[in-house]
């Protein structure tokens, strides 16, 4: 807890199963709970997750990276979360960054934090393709100037979150492919949330997941057509329910799911 509000940490998982204990050590105390949203994972994601005492809740479904986030955020709010941290569990990015990301919004300077691998040298020194650097810089500037923003990357899945955030954007009408990330960003823009960076180190490695190159450019089309849609509703040349006020989504179910939740054991040390 940080100033007074309850820190909850969110795993979006799927076959995270050889790295999820190293992330899961690395998560600092402030946390106040873990929850892990496994995706119909092909491994023993989930079972690990419970052996190490996350509250862990297992699509039966692959509902896919989107999916999985919006699992994610509606079981932090419905556990009482002030503040919601999403860590990728493949340990691509340090959690120990998660206190700063947290006491950004706790003290009430900014209402999400996104955690830039572009800030600094890191990216390319921590092993991120050439060709993704690139197309990083490439959809940074054109979302830039179609947002009218400044932010270093919009691509990073090291995110944390106010509860104002999560309870006033329509994160349901998003996709659940991997575009999500964007046009969660593109709505905070919309609805004009003040959202900051910080300088994040970053580590490619084999068992890190990563999209193909096939997936890279769907995706990257999918940027380009977020950014381009929130400029023609900024010109009132479209009314798109994504920037809409959000509809009373009603209370948290698990249609397609199964939740097993855990006494937090602190077992890092």
């Amino acid at each position: 807890m940080i100033n007074g509000k309850k820190i909850v940490v969110v795993l979006p998982a799927y076959n995270a199963e050889k790295t999820l204990e190293n992330t899961w050590r690395e998560i600092p105390p402030e946390v106040d709970d873990i929850v892990l949203v496994d995706d119909c994972s092909r491994d023993k994601t989930a079972e690990l997750a419970q052996k190490l005492g996350i509250t862990t809740i297992i699509h039966k479904n692959n509902t896919g990276y989107g999916g999985n986030q919006k699992t994610c955020y509606r079981t932090a709010l419905e556990r009482g979360a002030d503040i919601v941290v999403m860590v990728h569990p493949d340990y691509q990015y340090t959690p120990r960054l998660v206190t700063a990301m947290a006491a950004m919004i706790a003290y009430g300077e900014f209402d999400a934090v996104l955690a830039s691998r572009i800030l600094g040298t890191g990216a390319l020194k921590g092993g991120m393709p050439l060709y993704k650097y690139i197309a990083n810089r490439f959809l940074t500037c054109v979302e830039n100037i179609l947002l009218g923003q400044k932010f270093s990357e919009y691509h990073t899945g090291y995110r944390a979150f106010s509860r104002d955030v999560l309870e006033k954007l329509p994160l349901d009408v998003n996709s659940d492919d991997f575009v999500f990330d964007n046009q969660m960003i593109a709505q905070m823009v919309w609805f004009d949330f003040k959202v900051g960076e910080l300088s994040c180190p970053t580590k490619y490695f084999g068992e890190a997941s990563s999209i193909n190159f096939r997936r890279s450019v769907i995706y990257g089309l999918g940027v380009l057509g977020t950014a381009l849609q929130f400029r023609l509703n900024r010109w009132g040349v479209m009314s798109s329910v994504r920037y809409r006020p959000k509809r009373n989504v009603g209370p948290l179910r698990y249609p397609d799911s199964t939740m097993q939740s855990f006494t937090q054991k602190d077992m890092r040390s």
